[in-house]
């Protein structure tokens, strides 16, 4: 007998193809379930909340699978923990209530933080989670320009359009944005700064292209009140750099019961 089991993980995304399993390549997911299987002896089926490019850290990351009822969760994630880490971590390990449980489509948003280093030299100690960047950034300005990215939109301008065949229907680019936000970050990295954006659902690159339109914000060569009209024209190329994947990480899905 199985029963449905959900895991809250962690992964340094540095050395790996992305979180979801590609043929041929190092993902997340394909190390996380060739453990499992080790540990568990038997096929395992683990499905990701969300997917996170090339390079892109995972803190909140949540796996919903099915398990042997008797296996004891405790010496399980201890093992897998001890066999993955510490590149990937299993943070919390626990049966679900709900044996319907689907860590993908029961998710009701996605949060996701990027970090930037606002020094005129690199930190070596962030170099693998953070995007230095040299120049001063206005703060204030970025974070005014978040303010037309609250609601539902369309976010053509700062998504990656998917590859479709010539016969099937384009997928919507329509998000929801809950929240958006920049801040600095107190304590011992000087010039530390945050962005922070929680979302019903993103589309590919979207985080990233955001924090490169709103850093050209901070550096001047644009200004605030550009955002509105950028994001309203749905045109890719109206959008900043995309911003280094390194920076970004998966800090939490929510869930109507935690």
């Amino acid at each position: 007998m199985f029963r449905r089991a959900r895991l809250t993980v962690a992964y340094d995304g540095t050395d790996f193809h992305g979180f979801a399993e590609q043929v041929n390549a190092h993902t997340v997911m394909a190390e996380l379930r060739e453990t499992l299987e080790k540990v568990v002896r038997h096929p395992v089926d683990p499905v990701g909340a969300g997917r996170t490019d090339t390079g892109v850290h995972g803190w909140g990351q949540v796996v919903s699978l099915d398990l042997p009822e008797r296996m004891d969760l405790a010496s399980l994630e201890r093992r897998v923990n001890k066999m993955c880490g510490p590149a990937i971590v299993v943070r919390d390990l626990r049966w679900c209530d709900d044996p319907t449980f689907n860590a993908r489509f029961d998710a009701i948003y996605r949060h996701y933080r990027y970090h930037v280093v606002n020094s005129p030299a690199p930190n070596p100690f962030m170099a693998r989670t953070a995007w230095h960047v040299s120049e001063p950034l206005q703060v204030w300005a970025m974070q005014l320009a978040c303010d037309p990215l609250i609601g539902e939109h369309d976010f053509s301008t700062f998504c990656r359009k998917p590859r479709i065949s010539d016969d099937a229907q384009a997928p919507s680019m329509i998000r929801r944005v809950i929240s958006a936000e920049w801040h600095e970050v107190p304590g011992d990295v000087p010039g530390l700064l945050r962005f922070e954006i929680r979302a019903t659902a993103f589309c590919h690159q979207m985080v990233r292209s955001i924090v490169g339109t709103l850093v050209e914000v901070g550096l001047g060569k644009r200004v605030a009140g550009d955002m509105r009209g950028v994001l309203v024209r749905r045109q890719r190329s109206l959008a900043g750099q995309v911003a280094p994947p390194h920076g970004l990480v998966l800090w939490e899905v929510g869930y109507r019961e935690q």
